[in-house]
Formats: structure tokens, sequence, C-alpha cells
């Protein structure tokens, strides 16, 4: 990857440009990340594959650079559901397997019911699948939320409190901390950030992160960087993290200048850029080189991931399917006509693969700022979808504790 240094010099937080003292890492409980940077779960993206291009992609530069020694954060799961994991379906076990050497080994669940969430976790540490949780109370889609679940459920400040209290118990004997990742509530109306943040302290979470959106935005406007300022002023004892709106380096450091926030946690910014987290290594550590690879080099990352894929899935033709929703991602600002982004859509095996890539202006340089900003899609705000009376009480009661008990069974993640 080609590497270089930027206009201005940018150290851990002065966005006027003047370097500052770096970051000394983030503690996520026995875990010492030489990185305060965490990979966000993504349905779909986040698999072994993707996290060991991350890893592998970030190393070499690093290496290159004299920072190997950072590293380059931690690394999550896709999510999976905790009733699944339990019953031992093949898709949860397959997104609970991590790669050789990857450690901390992160998974994230996502459960409604205490008792299972606890079996889940006793799971995952007396069989040796993980080294850390993260409990998701984050995600905003409909067919998560219509049933209490996902950002939903710490409106029930009760139910939240005792999922983050049968996580943590599961998880202690073996050492193994817990997070949590949440949003600022369902909608500016409704929000439970400051409680649920003080209650998973309470019940002994290694950290908490923030999404700076509602579910009701979804990914729309701009995240709210003040609420996760909020948390970590009412949040004292353990790290938080801030998540939204981090499509680059200077970014996250913008973030913790903002609010003070312990470390960031990147989503959709890594989306056909593996090697974004290469660049947080270096300016958590207080250097300004940036990873800008030409295309010849990004095209050698696409069919880099694209193999990791065919071997995650033991299946070429599964490897190439999953590969199509990362091209226009990759090929983000670089000049590509039509028809061979749309053959590289289509592409079904390696060697298709190749000859196509072959096709492209290996020539052309990092194109810049066209290459830069907001990766992903947005969408608009929407009504939240949510069970009947959810928003009438904060207590967990008549038909909507029957129906949360279905919450985990129509979900992503096994």
């Amino acid at each position: 990857m080609t590497v270089t240094a930027p206009a201005r010099a940018v150290g851990t937080s002065n966005p006027a440009g003047h370097a500052t003292t770096p970051s000394t890492g983030l503690t996520i409980g026995p875990h010492r990340i030489g990185t305060p940077v965490v990979l966000a779960p993504m349905a779909g993206i986040t698999n072994v594959a993707f996290r060991q291009l991350c890893r592998e992609l970030a190393g070499a530069a690093l290496e290159r650079e004299g920072l190997a020694s950072a590293g380059a954060g931690l690394y999550v799961s896709e999510m999976v559901t905790s009733r699944a994991l339990v019953e031992r379906t093949p898709e949860s076990m397959r997104l609970i397997r991590h790669g050789a050497g990857e450690f901390p080994r992160s998974v994230q669940l996502y459960g409604v019911d205490p008792m299972t969430v606890s079996a889940a976790v006793r799971m995952l540490v007396e069989e040796d699948h993980a080294d850390h949780v993260d409990l998701n109370f984050g995600c905003p889609v409909p067919k998560v939320t219509r049933k209490g679940g996902g950002s939903a459920l710490p409106w029930k400040s009760g139910l939240f409190r005792d999922i983050v209290r049968a996580a943590v118990r599961a998880a202690a004997p073996a050492g193994v901390p817990v997070t949590v990742k949440m949003r600022k509530g369902v909608d500016d109306d409704h929000l439970t950030f400051l409680d649920a943040g003080r209650a998973a302290e309470d019940e002994g979470v290694a950290a908490v992160a923030l999404h700076g959106r509602t579910a009701a935005q979804h990914y729309s406007g701009a995240a709210d960087w003040t609420a996760i300022a909020e948390l970590k002023q009412a949040v004292t004892g353990i790290p938080v993290l801030g998540n939204g709106d981090i499509w680059s380096a200077d970014d996250a450091l913008e973030m913790v200048r903002q609010t003070g926030c312990d470390g960031v946690v990147v989503g959709r910014g890594c989306l056909g850029r593996p090697w974004l987290f290469a660049d947080l290594a270096a300016a958590f550590s207080g250097r300004s080189v940036r990873v800008r690879p030409g295309l010849a080099e990004v095209a050698a990352a696409m069919r880099r991931h694209t193999e990791l894929l065919a071997d995650h899935y033991g299946d070429e033709l599964k490897g190439c399917r999953d590969i199509r929703k990362h091209i226009a991602w990759y090929l983000k600002g670089f000049r590509v006509g039509q028809h061979l982004r749309a053959q590289l859509a289509l592409v079904e095996t390696l060697a298709a693969l190749d000859e196509l890539l072959a096709e492209l202006d290996l020539d052309q340089p990092w194109p810049g700022e066209p290459a830069e900003g907001q990766r992903g899609r947005a969408g608009s705000p929407q009504r939240v979808a949510l069970p009947e009376g959810w928003l009438d009480s904060r207590v967990l009661e008549g038909p909507a504790a029957r129906m949360i008990r279905e919450a985990e069974l129509s979900v992503s993640g096994g």
C-alpha cells in the first residue's frame, strides 16, 4: 500500500494540525488494545475474512512505518443471536469462528431474555470461543425493534439491566470482559443512553459504546457527538467509546477531541477501505502518515478479500457472490466504466475476477476527495417499529412481555 503524509500534520486530537501526545491505548478488562479503535460489528461484512484482511493490511502498513507495536485495534464479529447460539445452529457456529492468531477473539451477542443470554455467554467462555463479549443494544432494523429488541430494548430499563447483569456474571468466572453497544434511544422523545450507560457500569461491564443517533434516525443525518460527550461525563469508571460519522482517521481524532471519549468504533467508514485501520493506528500514535492506495493496490485488496471469503465459506461461488456488494465501495472515486463495474458485480469465479481486474487502468493513483467521505446507505428518518404500547411504560409487562420472548426467532445472526 502507498503511504503518504497529508498536507497538514495531525496529532492525536488537534484539528488545527499541531501534533499532540499519542494515545496510550484502550483497556477492556484484561485486554490492552494498543490503538483505541474497534471495528463495529456489521451483518454480512465483519466476518472472519474481512477481519483478517483488515489485520493484514494494517499490519503490513504499520510494519513499514515502524509502528507494528501499536497494533491496529479490536475487531468484533458479526452479531449472533443468543438463542441460535445456544441451539448451536450451523450459521451461529460459523459466525463465532475466528482466524488463526486472532486475539482478542471478540463476539457480539444479541438477546432479549436474561437466561438465554447467560447461557450463550457461558457457552462462549466455557468452550473457549471468545475473549471478549459485546452486547448489541443498538440495532435499528425494524424486524428487531418491532419485537422490542436492539435499540428498542434499553427503554425497558429493568430488562436491560437484567440482561447485562446476566451476561457479566456468566463471563466473570473465565475473566472475559463484557461490553455494551447502544444508541441514544428510540427517538428524541425517548432517550435512554445516560440511564443505560450508568446501569451498564453499575452491573460491571468493561466499556460502553454509543452510536450518536437514535433508532428513528437509522443512519440518516449527522451523528450527535455531544451525546457521546454527555455519556463520558456520566460514566466515569470505565471506557466510553464513540461511534458515528468516522470516515477518516482525522474524524476519529476530532471525535476524541470534541467528546473526551476513550476510543472510537468504526463501521461504515471502512467499507471498501480495509486499510483504514492503519491510518487510525498511525493517527493515534501521533503520526501524520496515511495510506493512499492506487487502483492496482485496491484491486489486489479486492482479490485478497475474495480469496479469504472463498476460504471462509469453503465455496468459491459463495465467496465471489459475497464480494459483489463490496465492489462499489472499493472502486469509489476511481475511473471505472459502468460496463466493467457491472461485470465485476456478477463475478462467479476467482479466474473471472482476475480477468476483469486486469482490464482496469491499474496505473490510476488514489483519487483523493472523490474516494473520501460517507460510505454505505444513509437512508432517511423513519418511525421505529415497536410492539404495541412499548413506549407507554419503562416497565416490561403485559403483551409486550410475551412478545419480546419471540424477538430472537427471526433476526439475522443465525
